[in-house]
């Protein structure tokens, strides 16, 4: 069976290249983070306190500046040569097959920033000026993660800053003007949750990747090390959930435990599977079992 030709630059084209399998990764930090502020306004501030304006800005700004990061990933890997049409095991990308060209790639990677950045300025508003910060920072390691940190073995390192404590605690910050410690282990646990879509997706790669030097914590690790740290990050992520627990929401404890059987069976058909194109449907089930995690905890801690 032929599969179906996608014009150069056409909408479905851009439609893929923004990949929006990976938005629940973007969506899940926020829908924590909102999550913890509702609860907390309830319970400790004044009526009228969360605002749902800043909110939703916040939930745009994550999935604009998570197919930014896509298009930015597709762009420097094809011009790089990393991503070779004929030895690629993940799902195609763009650039690569030729969907989207590098000149119009460049332009959307140009608005995309532009749309974030518009998007995000209001935030200031809610947050404080170092909310322009925070965004300036998020444009520049979107950048940083493709064409250096991910060639480095640091790429799991940014995933846990700006796929946990950044989005999670700014989330909260600029509802209520603080972070808790118990607000930054949720970062935490949410970080390591989201790293097993990166591990997993850096173990099927990681013949391919060390052909071309890039050094992922795989890489470095090995294929073993990288099944049991792929089975750490999940246990790890719902032990420091047990600071909901603590914190009155018991809940937002057990629910995500459903969570940790699903990431154990992911891990044990990774570990059966082990090698080759396959493993794209463990990469599916990962980023499914993410999005399971961000409702088990949100639901919990909104069941008071």
């Amino acid at each position: 069976m032929e599969e179906p030709v996608i014009k150069t630059n056409s909408a479905k084209a851009w439609l893929l290249a923004a990949r929006p399998k990976t938005l629940s990764g973007a969506a899940v930090p926020v829908m924590i983070g909102v999550s913890l502020a509702y609860t907390d306004a309830l319970a400790f501030y004044e009526e009228g306190t969360f605002s749902w304006t800043a909110a939703i800005l916040c939930l745009l700004f994550a999935f604009v500046m998570q197919i930014d990061a896509n298009f930015i990933n597709d762009f420097f890997d094809f011009a790089n040569g990393t991503d070779d049409v004929e030895t690629r095991l993940g799902p195609r990308r763009a650039c690569a097959q030729g969907w989207v060209k590098l000149d119009a790639m460049k332009k959307a990677i140009a608005a995309t920033t532009c749309i974030a950045c518009v998007i995000g300025l209001p935030l200031a508003y809610f947050g404080g000026l170092e909310m322009i910060l925070i965004g300036i920072l998020c444009v520049v390691f979107a950048f940083l993660y493709t064409t250096f940190f991910s060639y480095k073995g640091l790429g799991d390192l940014l995933v846990l800053v700006f796929f946990g404590i950044v989005p999670v605690c700014c989330t909260y910050y600029v509802q209520l003007h603080t972070v808790t410690w118990q607000v930054f282990l949720a970062s935490l646990a949410c970080g390591l949750v989201i790293d097993a879509l990166l591990i997993v997706n850096n173990f099927r790669d990681r013949d391919n990747d060390r052909e071309a030097g890039k050094n992922t914590i795989i890489v470095k690790l090995g294929a073993e090390a990288g099944l049991q740290l792929y089975l750490a990050v999940g246990i790890g992520a719902v032990i420091l959930g047990g600071t909901f627990w603590m914190n009155g929401h018991v809940l937002a404890f057990l629910f995500p435990l459903l969570y940790l059987l699903m990431h154990i069976f992911t891990y044990l058909r990774i570990k059966r599977i082990y090698q080759g194109k396959a493993l794209n449907q463990c990469l599916g089930e990962t980023a499914r079992n993410i999005f399971i995690y961000g409702l088990c905890v949100s639901i919990g801690l909104l069941l008071v």
